[in-house]
Parts: C-alpha cells; structure tokens; sequence
C-alpha cells in the first residue's frame, strides 16, 4: 500500500470518530427531483443564514442540484433512519418510489420537505467550489422550519445512531 494511500485510508478511520448529524439534502426543478443522505453539512454564518454542504463529485445529483439552484436540508430526527438508508442508496428503492411517499410537503422555495424532521432548511445555491473528490456548495437560506420535538440522528463509527435528550424529571 502506498504511503497516500495509507494516510488517506487513515484520515477517512479518523473522520469515523467525527459524529456529525444526518440530513436529507433535496432539491426539486427544472433539473429533476432527487435527494441524497449527507453528513458534511455545516453552518457558515448567521448573517446571513448559509450552510455548507459537501457532494461526492462523482454523484449524478450534482448536476440537478446546479441546474434548480436550489435545495432542502432536511435534519433527520432519531425516528428517519431508514429514510437515511434510503438516500444513501442501501436499499435500492428508486429515487422515484422515495418522493411517492405521503412524507413529503412542497416547501416557500417549491422544494421536497421531508415531515417529522428536526429542521428543513430551504436555501439558494450562492456558489460550487470543487475541493478534491466533492463539490462544496455555499447555500444561503431562505426559509426555516424547526420542530420543537424529537431526538436527534447522528453518523458515527461507520453506523447510525440515536441521539437522546434527557428527560427531565421532578423530584418529590
């Protein structure tokens, strides 16, 4: 194994002990409808509201998702894992039975909300910058739903896995 080889293999075990949070990212246009299950999903700033969120280059989505200039970040709730499983291509429903399901809102900016989730972040694609193997978009958001309800979903150690609150309770 060659030395690259060996460090990239090492910085991929590394980012397996980075949990991050699973979303549904979606768009919906004149490009087509699709959605793919990310984690490298971040915000950039509040001022104004802008998310990064990071695609393989390799994916034929990308080219939907350039062409609407829009999409969705969906922020999936403990419940949504199979939905996770779903868009990440491990179950081999077609992406047209996926958007089929009575789960889905038409969103302010027309794009596929997903319900039950934490948030959906509804934004315009500001910029694609290619960085190594993915595209890197600059989304500026325009509309935000959040739920006050449910825990949260996160990726970690190569799994999905449940994230509780604590449940508050009174003592007597």
């Amino acid at each position: 194994m060659s030395l690259e080889n060996e460090h990239r293999l090492r910085f991929r075990d590394a980012m397996a002990s980075l949990s991050a949070a699973v979303n549904i990212v979606t768009t919906d246009g004149h490009g087509g409808c699709c959605g793919i299950t990310a984690t490298a999903v971040c915000s950039i700033t509040d001022t104004p509201p802008t998310l990064m969120v990071c695609i393989n280059r390799s994916s034929a989505m990308n080219t939907v998702f350039q062409e609407n200039g829009r999409l969705c970040v969906n922020i999936l709730n403990h419940e949504q894992e199979l939905m996770a499983r779903h868009f990440a291509g491990m179950t081999g429903v077609s992406m047209e039975e996926r958007f089929r399901w009575n789960i889905w809102q038409k969103g302010i900016l027309g794009q596929p909300v997903l319900t039950g989730t934490l948030a959906s972040l509804e934004g315009e694609i500001e910029q694609v910058q290619e960085v190594g193997t993915h595209n890197v978009y600059l989304v500026q958001i325009k509309h935000i739903t959040v739920s006050e309800q449910g825990h949260g979903l996160i990726y970690f150690k190569r799994n999905f896995r449940p994230v509780m609150l604590e449940i508050e309770t009174a003592t007597v």
